[in-house]
């Protein structure tokens, strides 16, 4: 090729006449290669983080028994206003010695102690509503708190008198040994008093009370709070089997007598009931003598050779005089 058609053809280049060689080469969105897609990651098992498993706390109740003390005092379950101070004073004479033998204070600590049962010879003899009293100075106590259960399953009074009588209690916890026991215990608006209700009234009641079901009950309220008190609402001893059960599961028995009403052969029946080995007091109720602590709270049937047979009588008589009629 001659110089003057290399200087034409560098014209045309320059042009855009003649494209260079590689011009042709058509553009393509392949020209710069794409990364290759990467595969999706294969899924990974869930991991799950599992916690250490917590100490399973008791199931608490929600609901709080409100305590209305004008209603109690109207259905004749509290003092007259009036009468308050001297009631309360009666009481703190009552729980004293049930304390020293619970806890052993200045006296031999009384087995089973803390399980207290409220128990009468006869119907209306005062016995729910020196339950409710006791447990109310119970509750006082600045280091001691008070369980009252209702153990009179076939009248449940006291359930009734403080609107739980719908609510499971006792005969379930006999009944279902997978019901927790504090789940049931209602606390209430009184600081240290708390309600186990009767729950269902079932007829076999005296054998479901005779059941080694009945003492794992009673040990859990006790053993697990070891400063709890447990007052039992039971059925008069001359009328029903059930109290006479109960009886197997405490360690003191607290005998209501009616002044007046109650007749001594009742009384000094049911104690004899009771047999030996058992600290049994005597509140005398409803009386309108002014009569010395004595007379008021007096125990019988304290462990074998504890007593003479002299001492025994002695109390067996100022009982007679306290019950005299009229």
């Amino acid at each position: 090729m001659s110089l003057v058609e290399r200087a034409l053809k560098k014209i045309q280049e320059s042009r855009g006449q003649v494209p260079p060689a590689h011009a042709h080469a058509q553009p393509s969105f392949n020209t710069v290669p794409m990364q290759a897609a990467r595969p999706a990651p294969a899924p990974q098992p869930a991991v799950s983080v599992v916690s250490a498993v917590p100490t399973l706390e008791p199931v608490r109740p929600t609901r709080v028994v409100h305590v209305d003390r004008d209603a109690l005092r109207h259905a004749e379950l509290l003092p007259p206003t009036s009468q308050e101070r001297q009631l309360s004073s009666e009481y703190r004479q009552i729980k004293r010695p049930l304390i020293a033998n619970a806890l052993g204070r200045g006296v031999p600590k009384v087995p089973s102690g803390h399980r207290i049962m409220i128990a009468s010879a006869m119907p209306g003899d005062g016995k729910t509503f020196t339950s409710i009293n006791l447990a109310l100075s119970f509750a006082l106590e600045k280091d001691l708190s008070v369980v009252l259960v209702d153990a009179d399953v076939a009248k449940a009074h006291l359930s009734r008198t403080f609107g739980v009588h719908n609510e499971l209690g006792l005969m379930d916890l006999l009944r279902d040994e997978h019901l927790d026991v504090e789940s049931l215990i209602l606390p209430t608006d009184v600081p240290g008093l708390s309600i186990l209700p009767a729950g269902k009234a079932i007829e076999t009641a005296n054998e479901l009370l005779a059941s080694s079901r009945m003492e794992q009950i009673a040990n859990h309220i006790t053993v697990r709070n070891p400063n709890r008190i447990v007052l039992f609402d039971s059925p008069p001893l001359l009328i029903t089997t059930e109290a006479m059960t109960l009886s197997a599961v405490v360690g003191q028995i607290v005998m209501v007598v009616r002044a007046g009403v109650t007749p001594q052969s009742a009384v000094l029946d049911a104690i004899e009931l009771l047999g030996e080995g058992k600290s049994i007091g005597l509140v005398l109720n409803q009386t309108d003598e002014q009569v010395r602590p004595g007379y008021y709270y007096q125990y019988y049937g304290h462990k074998d050779g504890d007593r003479s047979d002299e001492s025994v009588e002695a109390d067996a008589a100022a009982l007679r005089r306290s019950v005299a009629e009229g």
